[in-house]
């Protein structure tokens, strides 16, 4: 079976890719109205939420660039996941109840829409809108070139296209992703988020038990052939240090309550008392793929020092090399299977989110009413921006697929968190305060990274993502206090005070 790897492997991913298209066609006739393309209509049962949630936080952020980082970075890497099993507690007490309640409320279709509700601005949906369509263009970029690599992997190991480059390789995996999102929407995502949920939760202990394996020694082996090397790799905080993870612990802690792709699905499911039941599921489900990210890294890490593996071309490699060289052919076809599901699911939540804020949101800002044809419009955008995020992810200054990711994450985390997740706890929260701190973020966030790409960098590994984070809420609550907030509408504040 081994001499049939690439066969098996192929076949694995040209079938999945295929059930992508009939995914889309099938969720196409769902999809009646923009309700349905951007928020699943409101319908969404526990399983198929509790999944989706932990689906978009993982995707190719976690199952490419994760093990990258952590062949990079050593253990560093494990504060990602620690800090996001945290913030989706912080999540959902935060918002889970919240959100869904404000959708009722406004029949909203998007998270603008609850913005405006909770400060009764325009102006703060509209920068709201414009955060989420930047952050959607560095994550959905991180996306596209995970989906990229992954595809590049398979081919140059199979017997024809041997030769394919990354940018042949974007537009192949863009080509099916617009075609999936722009018929099926958020309902394809969704019930594409199930399906690699559980194959990801069953194949993550299958690789986890592949990784231990690969050295007679398992994972003792493992730790001491790395510390040998770089004994900082295998210290709690890894090498990126005390201060860089303490930065990452309040990014990817706090920061995942600002992740729209992540908490609109908050805001689908039929009943607002079913939040207790999502997060266990969501939280194990997280928990149990994460040990695919960590054990692929390390693994690798110790197969390169010794001697058993050529050096990778680079860290993003990582997961496609050890899938090829260390599993069995099945398990490796359904993983990679599952990591093209992972990518496209959480790069339509990406799409779907950024669409609304183009197609619905902006225009309800500064016309007072959305397009005509929103849905017809809402297929459009799509096609147009995955165009653009396969342009950024090919040119980004951040050749990393994790720190890609990052950086759409701190984008997400820095103008979101302040605004919703703790805005729509504080009554004395301002439309002022919220305005000033999106635009801050955004401020900070691409002024950071304008100056490391001229080779000026924060002292310690400090996050930019964190920094612009700390300083927006700074500036949320230093304005909302300063300023005279607007008189809430009843129902709102009723909500607020749950």
């Amino acid at each position: 079976m081994e001499e049939q790897r690439n066969t098996i492997v192929f076949v694995c991913v040209t079938g999945y890719m295929i059930a992508c298209v009939a995914v889309g066609l099938w969720a196409m006739r769902r999809t009646k109205s923009s309700r349905d393309f951007f928020m699943a209509g409101h319908s969404l049962g526990i399983m198929v939420t509790g999944i989706a949630v932990f689906s978009s936080t993982l995707s190719g952020f976690g199952f490419v660039g994760g093990p990258g980082l952590v062949y990079k970075m050593g253990i560093s890497s494990v504060w990602m996941v620690i800090c996001a099993s945290i913030g989706f507690c912080l999540s959902f007490h935060l918002l889970a109840k919240r959100l869904r309640l404000f959708a009722e409320i406004k029949e909203a279709v998007s998270l603008p829409d609850l913005v405006a509700t909770r400060y009764g601005s325009e102006t703060s949906r509209l920068l709201t809108a414009v955060a989420i369509i930047l952050g959607v263009m560095a994550y959905l970029g991180s996306q596209i070139k995970a989906m990229s690599i992954v595809l590049q992997e398979i081919m140059s190991r199979g017997s024809f296209l041997q030769d394919i480059s990354l940018e042949w390789c974007v537009v192949i995996s863009s080509a099916v992703l617009v075609f999936y999102c722009v018929t099926g929407g958020i309902i394809a995502s969704v019930y594409t988020d199930l399906f690699q949920g559980l194959v990801m939760v069953v194949a993550a202990i299958l690789v986890f038990l592949a990784a231990y394996h690969t050295l007679p020694g398992g994972f003792s082996e493992i730790s001491t052939t790395i510390a040998r090397d770089d004994p900082e790799a295998m210290s709690p905080w890894g090498t990126l240090g005390i201060l860089g993870c303490i930065s990452w612990y309040f990014l990817f802690a706090l920061g995942g309550a600002g992740q729209p792709h992540v908490i609109t699905k908050m805001m689908m499911n039929r009943k607002v008392r079913d939040a207790r039941f999502i997060l266990p599921v969501s939280i194990i489900g997280f928990g149990i793929s994460a040990l695919l990210w960590i054990s692929i890294g390390l693994a690798m890490r110790a197969l390169v020092l010794q001697g058993l593996h050529p050096d990778l071309p680079s860290a993003d490699a990582a997961a496609p090399e050890f899938l090829q060289a260390y599993t069995h052919p099945i398990l490796s076809g359904v993983v990679f299977a599952g990591l093209f599901a992972a990518i496209m699911s959480t790069a339509d939540g990406f799409l779907s989110v950024g669409a609304a804020a183009v197609v619905h949101d902006i225009p309800q800002a500064i016309r007072g009413r959305s397009l005509k044809r929103e849905l017809l419009w809402a297929r459009v955008a799509t096609l147009l921006l995955a165009v653009a995020a396969a342009v950024f992810s090919l040119y980004s200054p951040d050749k990393m697929i994790a720190l890609l990711g990052a950086f759409g994450w701190g984008i997400f985390a820095a103008a979101i968190v302040p605004v919703v997740a703790i805005g729509f706890n504080w009554k004395r929260a301002t439309a002022f305060g919220a305005n000033v701190a999106i635009i801050t973020s955004l401020v900070v966030n691409f002024g950071v990274m304008f100056f490391q790409k001229a080779g000026y960098y924060l002292p310690y590994h400090i996050s930019g993502g964190a920094v612009a984070l700390l300083i927006s809420t700074i500036v949320f609550f230093t304005v909302s206090l300063l300023t005279r907030p607007k008189k809430v509408d009843p129902l709102v504040e009723r909500v607020i005070e749950i």
